[in-house]
């Protein structure tokens, strides 16, 4: 699997991506100590959790909730949700905001499944390796790396590694990936570091870090089990060193 990932990793030189690897091995057990070994389950049927993660976008949990609910009452089925008038859809997700460009992005893509598919459903994805199932999915309009890393991953159970803001946030403090490294990319990059049976644990266990302690503004470092291993803290303890010297 991970010969699979490394054929895109052309500007990841070996030595970098080893040390990396040897990174996240110290990293691992740290994490699994904190916030345990999550088992995978399957959170959602595959085109819920497309509609699902194109919710969350810029939004709480809570609210994706809310509006993903409130489709599932108002609409019988996801053909109702295609062939609504766009208005009702707005109004029915507008709990998770930017409603009048994800109501049109959810009946779209519901239209691209059902015209290629000749029904809505995601299921001819588990006959797919992951790279064909990655390209199918991200030739939707408005689905890009992470929604389907999260649809193979949470529904299928497939070796994709979803990178959200905070996964993005979190391994580039500890030094994972590059601190130039976009979020696109870091699907890859982590990919080719974590191994793949980790890859459901990893990201949900580095998401809860990056909630409770690795926190965007105020990351409570002193508090933190990964501080040792982390490229951030030491370069924030170096500055307050090299502070406290003059």
């Amino acid at each position: 699997m991970l010969m699979k990932t490394s054929r895109h990793m052309h500007t990841l030189d070996v030595a970098t991506l080893a040390f990396r690897r040897r990174k996240y091995e110290r990293i691992a057990p740290l994490l699994e100590n904190a916030y345990g070994y999550p088992a995978w389950r399957q959170h959602l049927p595959p085109v819920d959790e497309l509609v699902s993660t194109i919710l969350s976008q810029s939004t709480t949990d809570t609210n994706r909730d809310m509006a993903f609910d409130g489709l599932k009452q108002a609409f019988f089925s996801w053909e109702a949700v295609r062939d609504a008038p766009l208005d009702d859809v707005i109004a029915v997700i507008r709990p998770a905001g930017l409603a009048n460009q994800k109501g049109p992005r959810i009946q779209a893509a519901l239209r691209y499944i059902a015209a290629h598919q000749g029904e809505i459903s995601l299921d001819f994805l588990a006959e797919m390796d992951v790279p064909q199932a990655k390209d199918w999915l991200t030739q939707i309009n408005g689905i890009g790396p992470k929604t389907a890393a999260i649809i193979l991953l949470f529904a299928f159970n497939k070796p994709a590694f979803p990178v959200d803001t905070h996964v993005h946030r979190v391994s580039r403090r500890l030094g994972l990936i590059g601190q130039k490294t976009n979020a696109e990319r870091a699907h890859l990059e982590l990919e080719a570091i974590v191994p793949p049976d980790d890859y459901y644990s990893a990201h949900l266990n580095i998401i809860r870090h990056g909630r409770t302690i690795c926190q965007a503004r105020r990351p409570q470092c002193e508090a933190c089990p990964l501080a040792a291993q982390c490229d951030y803290f030491t370069a924030q303890s170096d500055q307050i060193m090299g502070e406290e010297a003059l």
